[in-house]
Parts: C-alpha cells; structure tokens; sequence
C-alpha cells in the first residue's frame, strides 16, 4: 500500500489504533466528562451551601473548617480535577495527565479496599462511634442547621425517634424536662407518627410533652424507636442492593484504571 506496509490489519501499528482502542479511548473520554459534571454539582452544591448558611460572614468564618459543607466542595473539587484531567489525558493523548490519573485512582481504590477491611474488622468500635455521633447531634439539635438538618431527614425518613430510642431528647438542653421553654419533655416534629394537620399544615409543636407520655399512650403519637436501630434494619433489607451498587462502582474503577493504562501502552507504542 501506499503506506509501506503491505497486507496490514486493523490491529497493525502501520494503521495506529484499532478499533477497539478507538472504543476504549472515547468510552473513557465520556465516563470521565460525566464523573466531571457530577463533580461540578457537587461543587456547586457546597458552595451554594455555604454561601446560604452565611459561612463566609465574619462571625462565622472561624467554624468554617468544621462545616460539612466544605467536605461536599471538597469531594467535589476533587472529582471534577482528577476527572477533567483523565478526560483531557485520553481526548489529547497525553501520557502526563493518564500516568497522574492512572496513578490516583489505584490510590484511591486501594484506599476503598483499606477501609472496607478495616470497617468490616471494627464494626462494633464504628456503631459506637455512630452512636456517640448520632447524641452529639441530639444535644447540638437547636444550635447547629447542619446536624438539625441530618437528624430530622433520618428521623422522618426511617421513622424513628433518638439514637436508641425516644428518651435520648432528654440530653438536649431545650428537650429536657427541667427546661424553662415550650420545648420542655418534648421531642423535634420529626419524631411524630403524623406531624402533619388535616394532611397540609406542618405542626411543629406535635412532640410537644412526649416523654411525659407512657410509653402505650406515646407510641400513637411519636415513633418510640431509636434510628440506630432502624439502620441496621434498613442496611439489612437493603443490602443486596447496597452489595450490587459497591460492586459496580468498584468494578467501573478497575475499568477505567485498565483502559487508562492500556492507552497508555498504545500511546507509548506509537510515539516511539
């Protein structure tokens, strides 16, 4: 042929790539522009966050390093650099962008692997830190938008009461029943069985006095169960799918480390 290379195949380095490798490129290309746009609405999403709770305000801006918010902006930096990077390293064939992209996400599965260990070995020791996490929450309840936000939406969504159960309030300073306010021996509306009048208005004030209740009358009023409780149950009767989900994303990332580095060699073939 006109290229020196008589009787060449697809697969000849006369010709460059093959199809496969074309395939591989772009379906690379494409994975990485979608973790990229997921990165950038997470990015999005911390810093409407912080910008809506007034972190950036003087007073404020000491605590900002404890904002979960910064942990959102953070992951999704992150994801949109090394993403964009590994979409910029196929698209223009560079080999420093792919090596440096290659290399983070073997750390970072490597770290998934680390961690899954080490969660599986240390599961005692990780529902006691929840526990202890979940009453923190508790007790900073009317003090911090963050951790009300958190408690109410696990609270509402797994239709439970405390960490162990109802009672917990009592650690709050405004739930406790020596509390001079309102809120005295009561519980947050999240906790109660229907928290919503004639189906519409939402009754803040329906936990009301909850824990004078005994426990018979109290139950058709609030949820009497602790949300620990209700999480294990809920990962129990999930866990076939949480197990699909973990498999897939683990195994999307061991894809695109061996396209990468499969790129990488053809890239390094064909510019020698």
């Amino acid at each position: 042929g006109f290229s020196g290379c008589p009787a060449a195949t697809m697969i000849d380095p006369c010709y460059g790539y093959s199809f496969m490798d074309y395939f591989l490129k772009y379906f690379l290309i494409i994975c990485n522009l979608l973790f990229t746009v997921l990165g950038l609405l997470l990015l999005a999403l911390g810093v409407w966050g912080l910008i809506s709770k007034e972190s950036f305000a003087q007073e404020k801006i000491s605590s900002i390093g404890t904002d979960p918010m910064l942990v959102v902006l953070s992951v999704g930096f992150l994801l949109t650099v090394l993403c964009l990077s590994g979409c910029v390293g196929a698209l223009r064939e560079n080999r420093c962008l792919l090596k440096l992209f290659s290399a983070t996400v073997l750390v970072l599965i490597t770290a998934q692997v680390i961690i899954a260990i080490v969660a599986h070995t240390l599961q005692d020791q990780i529902e006691g830190n929840l526990r202890s996490g979940m009453l923190v929450a508790i007790a900073r309840y009317q003090d911090d938008l963050d951790l009300r936000f958190i408690t109410d939406e696990i609270q509402s969504n797994l239709q439970c009461c405390g960490a162990d159960n109802y009672r917990d309030w009592e650690i709050n300073i405004y739930y406790n029943c020596s509390a001079p306010g309102v809120l005295a021996c009561g519980v947050p509306a999240t906790c109660c069985v229907d928290p919503l009048e004639n189906g519409t208005v939402w009754n803040s004030q329906c936990g009301v006095g909850a824990q004078l209740l005994d426990e018979f009358t109290a139950q058709s009023v609030i949820f009497l169960g602790g949300c620990l409780g209700e999480i294990s149950r809920w990962i129990k009767q999930h866990e076939g799918l949480i197990g699909i989900i973990v498999t897939v994303v683990f195994g999307v990332q061991i894809l695109i480390l061996f396209i990468t580095i499969r790129l990488l060699e053809r890239i390094n073939r064909h510019k020698v």
